[in-house]
């Protein structure tokens, strides 16, 4: 997808904040980037050296930190501390809707353009490896399946969702109501 149109497609779309003072405000960089077959997304491979989320696929990022200006500040740092990419490298294109984990985080996305290729120094201790999505899987209704997911007895409780308008990142159990959907309807991405 191109700049301007991710631009375009930012400029007229409105965006769900929350605003509760109980909840620890976070945040992620969902990085872009062109190649020759299209705009692809950045994704991270956590290590099992982490505390939490370990092994997990996410995007770069974490909790703000009170030095931290804003939230945006904190997507940048910890994108800087985790994959290398400098922060003034990054074209910020727009925020995504603000999302509500069981944890009680408020997760602030920002959606930017990276340059690529760029010399990525990772983190031993937080980033196992990169991944490079593209984007046009995420945009075809056809790589999605709903149901009830299982893998070894266990119900899959992290989850990728299209909904109206995007994706949804979240969800777990029985507290899933609490976001979108329901804890028996899942979508992954096949």
């Amino acid at each position: 997808m191109e700049r301007e149109k991710l631009l375009e497609i930012f400029k007229r779309r409105g965006r769900k904040i929350e605003d509760r003072p109980d909840l620890t405000p976070a945040a992620v960089l969902v990085p872009l980037f062109q190649k020759k077959e299209g705009t692809h997304i950045l994704l991270t491979k956590r290590t099992e050296k982490v505390d939490q989320h370990k092994g997990q696929i996410s995007f770069p990022g974490g909790a703000y930190n009170y030095e931290d200006l804003d939230c945006l500040t904190t997507a940048l740092r910890e994108t800087e501390e985790e994959i290398g990419l400098a922060m003034d490298a990054v074209e910020i294109l727009g925020e995504l809707d603000h999302t509500v984990t069981i944890t009680q985080f408020k997760i602030c996305p920002y959606v930017g353009l990276i340059p690529y290729p760029y010399p990525f120094q990772l983190s031993p201790f937080e980033v196992d490896r990169l991944i490079e999505l593209p984007l046009e899987i995420l945009l075809d209704p056809s790589k999605f399946k709903e149901g009830p997911f299982h893998l070894g007895g266990a119900h899959l409780s992290e989850l990728l969702r299209r909904i109206p308008g995007g994706f949804h990142l979240g969800g777990h159990g029985p507290d899933f109501k609490k976001f979108r959907g329901s804890p028996d309807r899942t979508t992954l991405i096949i």
